[in-house]
C-alpha cells in the first residue's frame, strides 16, 4: 500500500482528500503545516506528497527543496490557486512531478496520482536496465532500446521482425534530437507507446509528457484544451484552465489524430510553432512555451493536405521526421512476444495463472488479419484468459465470434478480372458511382481475405446488405 502525505492549511481539504484516497487503497496522513510535514517525513517514508503552495509557515517552493533533501524519491504534486500557476510550473521544472489547480476534482486527483506512480515505476525500470559507465566504448554499452529482444516490458514490447527492428532503429535516431515527429500507423498499432519511447529517451525525459486526443475535441473546446482559457472568457469558463502546451512546458506534447483539428485551430497551431508563444482564450498576454511536438495520425497527413483537409505549411512544420508503425499483419513473427507479454499482464490483473494457448488458437492467430492490430490482440488475450478456467488450455471457444468465423471460413477465390456488365457508359453519374462502390467492396474483401462478416464491419453495413450489394454488382461469392 502506497503512503501519501497531504499538506494543506484547510482542514476540509485534508479531510476530503484523506477519505477519498483511502477509499481507493492508499495509506493517507495529513498535516496543516510545513514544519509538521517535515517531521513526519523524517519518521516515515512517504511515496507521494500532495502539498498546497501557500502554507502558514512556509511555501511550496521551500518545502519542495526540504522534501528532496529528506527523500529524493518522494513524488511531489503541488496544489495551487490559479494566481500561482506560473510559480507551480517553475516548481515542476525544479523537481515537482506536476500541479493541480483549485478547485480540486476527485477524479482528476486520482488520475494524476496513478499517473505519477506509473511514471516513477517506469523510470525505476529504465534506470535498472541501464549499465554503469565504466569507460568502455559507447557502442559496447547497452541501452534500454538495444537490450535483449526477448525481455518483457510492461510499457512496450520489442519485436523481432524486420519492421519492428527498423522501428526501434528510427526511434533511437530521433529520440535524442528535438525534431518534431509525425507517427503514422493504423488504429491500434501503438502510436502513443512509440511517442512515450521517444520522450523517455530524449533530453526532456524528466519533464512532463502530455497526450491529447484531437479526435475527441470539438471545434469549440479545442482552443481551450490546447492553449487554456481565462476565467469568464466564455460561458461555462468558471475557472482559469491551463492548456496542454503549458502543461507540457519543457517536455513533450503528443497530439493524436492531428488531422481532426479544425482549420482555425490549425492556423493558431502554426503561429505557436513559429513564435513559440501561446495565448489563452480570453487573454491578450503571450506565454512563452518550450515544447517538443509529436503528432500521430492513422491516415497519411500528406494525403490530408492533398484533399485540402490539412494545411500544407503546418504539415511541413511537423514533418521534420516521420515514423511508420507497421500493422500487426505485417509483423506476425512478433505475435509470440506480444501474446506472452499480454498474458503476463492479464495474470497480474486477474490474479490467476493462465494456461497454455492451444495449437488451433495459435494457427488462428497467424491466419487472422488483425484489423484492430495490437490493441485488438490485447483485448482478445484479456477475454480469453478471463473465460478460461485457471491453468486450463486456452481454446477456440474463448475467442470472439468474428475470429472463429474467419478461421472456419476458407478463403474463397473470386473472379475479379473484367469490369461489370452494367459499366457501359463511363460518363453516366450512376455508372461512375456503381464502379466506385464495386472497387471499394473488392478492395475490402481482398483485405480481409473475403471474410464477409469482417468486410461488412469495415464497410459499416450489415451482412445482409453486403450480400445484396454483391448480387447487385454481379460479384460471385
Amino acid at each position: 500500500m502506497k503512503n501519501i502525505l497531504i499538506i494543506d492549511d484547510e482542514i476540509n481539504i485534508c479531510t476530503l482528500l484523506s477519505k477519498f484516497l483511502s477509499k481507493h487503497g492508499f495509506n493517507v496522513d495529513t498535516t496543516m503545516t510545513g514544519a509538521a510535514a517535515l517531521k513526519m517525513m523524517k519518521e516515515k517514508t512517504f511515496d507521494l506528497v500532495l502539498c498546497d503552495y501557500r502554507l502558514k509557515d512556509t511555501d511550496g517552493a521551500q518545502l519542495l527543496l526540504d522534501i528532496q533533501q529528506i527523500n529524493p524519491q518522494t513524488i511531489v504534486i503541488i496544489i495551487t490557486g490559479y494566481t500561482d500557476v506560473r510559480v507551480a510550473v517553475e516548481m515542476v521544472k525544479n523537481g515537482a512531478y506536476d500541479y493541480l489547480s483549485k478547485p480540486l476534482y476527485p477524479d482528476e486527483i486520482l488520475n494524476l496520482v496513478h499517473k505519477a506512480f506509473a511514471h516513477k515505476e517506469s523510470e525505476q525500470e529504465r534506470m535498472a536496465v541501464q549499465p554503469v559507465d565504466t569507460g568502455s566504448a559507447p557502442e559496447a554499452r547497452e541501452t534500454l532500446l538495444s537490450r535483449n529482444q526477448s525481455e518483457k516490458n510492461e510499457k512496450y514490447v520489442y519485436g523481432e521482425s524486420d519492421g519492428a527492428r527498423e522501428l526501434i532503429r528510427q526511434i533511437k535516431l530521433v529520440a535524442p534530437t528535438d525534431y518534431s515527429v509525425i507517427i503514422f500507423g493504423e488504429t491500434g498499432t501503438g502510436k502513443e507507446s512509440v511517442a512515450h519511447l521517444i520522450h523517455h529517451h530524449s533530453k526532456r525525459s524528466a519533464q512532463p509528457f502530455v497526450a491529447l486526443d484531437c479526435g475527441s475535441l470539438s471545434k469549440e473546446l479545442a482552443a481551450s484544451e490546447l492553449f487554456g482559457h481565462e476565467k469568464g472568457s466564455f460561458t461555462g469558463a468558471i475557472n482559469t484552465k491551463i492548456g496542454a502546451f503549458e502543461q507540457a512546458q519543457g517536455g513533450t506534447l503528443f497530439l493524436d489524430e492531428i488531422s481532426n483539428l479544425s482549420y482555425d485551430i490549425q492556423v493558431a497551431m502554426l503561429r505557436v510553432l513559429q513564435e513559440k508563444v501561446i495565448r489563452r482564450v480570453g487573454s491578450l498576454k503571450e506565454i512563452p512555451v518550450d515544447v517538443r511536438i509529436i503528432v500521430a495520425s492513422n491516415e497519411k497527413l500528406s494525403e490530408s493536405v492533398q484533399r485540402g483537409k490539412f494545411r500544407e505549411d503546418l504539415f511541413h512544420r511537423f514533418n521534420e521526421f516521420t515514423i511508420y508503425i507497421p500493422p500487426l499483419r505485417e509483423r506476425r513473427e512478433d505475435l509470440p512476444l506480444f501474446v506472452a507479454a499480454f498474458v503476463e499482464q492479464v495474470e497480474k490483473e486477474l490474479e490467476k495463472t493462465c494456461g497454455k494457448i492451444s495449437p488451433e488458437v495459435w494457427k488462428c492467430f497467424h491466419q487472422y488479419n488483425w484489423p484492430g492490430n495490437i490493441r485488438e490482440l490485447k483485448n482478445i488475450i484479456r477475454r480469453a484468459c478471463l473465460l478460461t478456467p485457471e491453468m486450463q488450455e486456452i481454446s477456440m471457444s474463448a475467442l470472439p465470434l468474428e475470429m472463429k468465423e474467419a478461421f472456419a471460413q476458407p478463403v474463397e477465390e473470386m473472379p475479379l478480372s473484367g469490369e461489370l456488365a452494367i459499366m457501359a457508359n463511363d460518363n453516366d453519374l450512376k455508372t461512375v458511382a456503381l464502379q466506385a462502390e464495386y472497387n471499394k467492396i473488392i478492395n475490402v474483401l481482398k483485405e480481409v481475405k473475403y471474410n464477409k462478416t469482417k468486410a461488412a464491419q469495415l464497410l459499416n453495413i450489415d451482412r445482409k446488405t453486403l450480400y445484396n450489394k454483391l448480387r447487385l454488382l454481379n460479384i460471385n461469392y
